[in-house]
């Protein structure tokens, strides 16, 4: 018996795992950067339920992706960030677990500089 492979469809469900695993992310990492569980990102890639918009808002927001290629595949993954984004970005996850104490502490240093 010969099996044709299905081929995929490319829907939002199907843009977030290819998402997921160009951030290298599992699905339990990507959800607790935008706030959801595992086995919420794991239904949403398995195409049994479909993100609501504050979902793509926050998966766009957290990982810097074009909505309109989330949305419809159109145009880039990623969206273009300016120099002062790249780099407030880039602070922000170093800084992502520290305490407020400390982040007060490197701004005032900073500032001195």
């Amino acid at each position: 018996m010969c099996h044709t492979a299905e081929k995929e469809v490319n829907t939002t469900n199907t843009r977030i795992r290819k998402l997921r695993k160009a951030l290298d992310l599992t699905q339990r990492e990507f959800g607790e950067r935008i706030g959801m569980k595992a086995n919420t990102i794991a239904t949403y890639e398995m195409g049994r339920a479909t993100p609501s918009d504050p979902a793509v808002n926050n998966i766009c927001k957290e990982f810097h992706v074009s909505e309109a290629w989330l949305r419809t595949g159109s145009g880039e993954m990623f969206l273009e960030l300016s120099r002062s984004d790249e780099i407030a970005a880039f602070v922000d996850g170093v800084l992502h677990d520290e305490s407020a104490d400390f982040k007060r502490r490197l701004i005032a240093a900073l500032s001195h500089l």
